[in-house]
């Protein structure tokens, strides 16, 4: 008898959920059993509008067919090969396409598989980049607060989530944190980057003078915040980062792992802020969510750092079974075709406005204290309930899924970036949607 996909599990105790209330779930499981294009199916026969692009990750939409092929045919002719002195051709020409649309400066690419990943290898890079140049006092690393570098020990202990790193102990030594951006009360309803707060960068002086600059190897932040609820960077806020690193001669990271392939109506938002760092982390929509894969782009200053000695030598003893997997190349190369015929990254830009409309038209809701937007990403701050944070946007998301519309939350913040094909009747769908959500909000 064929299996019904429909079907919800008969026992869902043995799958630990990441970043879930498995008790909660598993009393009323949400399942999604197919997708395509703009929607999710659920278990129960409906239609879901994705508000999120999965997990900010499928910015061509769901069930692309270009993307489904080269899979397919990639693992019917070359389904795995080792990274590890062995290559495969589609590693290297999708590090070029991929260079080929980073911004100025980018020459190289250094394979990973997740966004976590590719921060640990930014840090590490960076840490080893200075003792590859006689300057191996530089092991500090500096952060921000409210910061998401991924969950691997390096990344939380440059993040500054605090619920992603309290309870796993004293983390990497040698780290400082930078303020978060968020100014409430004096950037309130901005409409992309807010007027107060590049003065904040200004703190990275400080810590120069505290630590002195020959400790301090590299500087990461995201130059949007994504995870901790799509705070915008201040206008001139990451020039001068730009500006305070280079006069130290530390290394800038922009961790791009949701800001990079097209959110921000450029292919990367180092472009869209004109802002170059030395290193940018990369993943999510670079396979458009189908196969785990992520990358560090690097100038040539740092590749060529390491480059030296005898020819038969390994360089940097870093890497990953699957860095550069044959299947995740087909996919990547898919991707980036997908996303260059159907022109997204331009498509993203023009909508934008038409987003920043449709968002801002919820202000004056119940409880909502903060619209933020920029490109195809948006938030929505709700006043959280006293003693019980969290509970009004995690109710909200239950009822908008229950709606028809999946959104994202983090703290008291609905958080959405939706695929970058959606139509103007989808984004009224989706923000229409949440409006009646939160009208009936406690």
């Amino acid at each position: 008898m064929a299996l019904d996909r429909n079907s919800v599990p008969n026992d869902l105790n043995a799958f630990w959920m990441p970043f879930t209330a498995n008790r909660q779930f598993k009393k009323a499981p949400r399942m999604f059993v197919a997708a395509d294009g703009m929607y999710y199916t659920t278990s129960d026969g409906r239609q879901v509008l994705d508000g999120t692009a999965g997990l900010w990750c499928c910015n061509a939409g769901h069930r692309r067919p270009k993307i489904v092929e080269a899979i397919a045919k990639q693992a019917a002719e070359l389904d795995y090969a080792p990274a590890f002195q062995m290559g495969h051709p589609k590693a290297f020409e999708l590090a070029n396409r991929i260079i080929e649309i980073a911004p100025d400066g980018m020459e190289h690419v250094f394979y990973t598989n997740s966004g976590s990943e590719a921060v640990e290898t930014a840090l590490k890079l960076a840490i080893a980049y200075h003792r590859a140049r006689g300057e191996g006092t530089r092991t500090r690393l500096i952060g921000r607060e409210r910061g998401y570098h991924g969950v691997n020990f390096g990344g939380i202990s440059v993040g500054g989530i605090v619920n992603n790193r309290r309870v796993f102990g004293s983390l990497l030594a040698g780290v400082d944190h930078l303020p978060h951006t968020h100014l409430l009360e004096q950037n309130a309803f901005s409409r992309g980057q807010p007027e107060h707060g590049a003065h904040l960068a200004d703190e990275l002086e400080r810590m120069v003078a505290l630590h002195g600059a020959d400790t301090i190897a590299a500087v990461i932040v995201e130059p949007m915040a994504g995870s901790t609820g799509v705070l915008m960077p201040p206008k001139g806020y990451l020039e001068k980062l730009r500006a305070i690193t280079a006069k130290h001669g530390i290394l800038l990271i922009f961790d791009e792992v949701i800001t990079g392939f097209g959110r921000l109506g450029s292919a990367f938002a180092a472009q869209h802020y004109g802002v170059m760092p030395d290193l940018m982390t990369t993943a999510k929509g670079l396979t458009n969510g189908v196969i785990p894969m992520g990358a560090v782009l690097t100038t040539a200053a740092v590749h060529d750092a390491f480059m030296q000695g005898p020819e038969h030598m390994i360089e940097l003893f870093h890497g990953y079974t699957y860095s550069g997997n044959p299947i995740a190349s087909a996919a990547g190369l898919a991707t980036l075709e997908t996303y260059k015929e159907e022109g997204l990254f331009e498509r993203a830009a023009a909508l934008a406005p038409y987003w920043e409309e449709a968002l801002h038209s919820l202000r004056g809701l119940p409880h909502v204290i903060d619209i933020r937007n920029m490109g195809l990403i948006g938030a929505v701050e709700l006043q959280p309930i006293a003693g019980e944070p969290t509970k009004r946007a995690f109710q909200a998301f239950l009822n908008a899924y229950d709606k028809g519309i999946l959104i994202r939350t983090t703290g008291d913040i609905i958080a959405m970036s939706p695929p970058l094909i959606i139509e103007k009747a989808e984004i009224d769908q989706l923000i229409g949607t949440l409006a009646d959500v939160l009208k009936t909000l406690p």
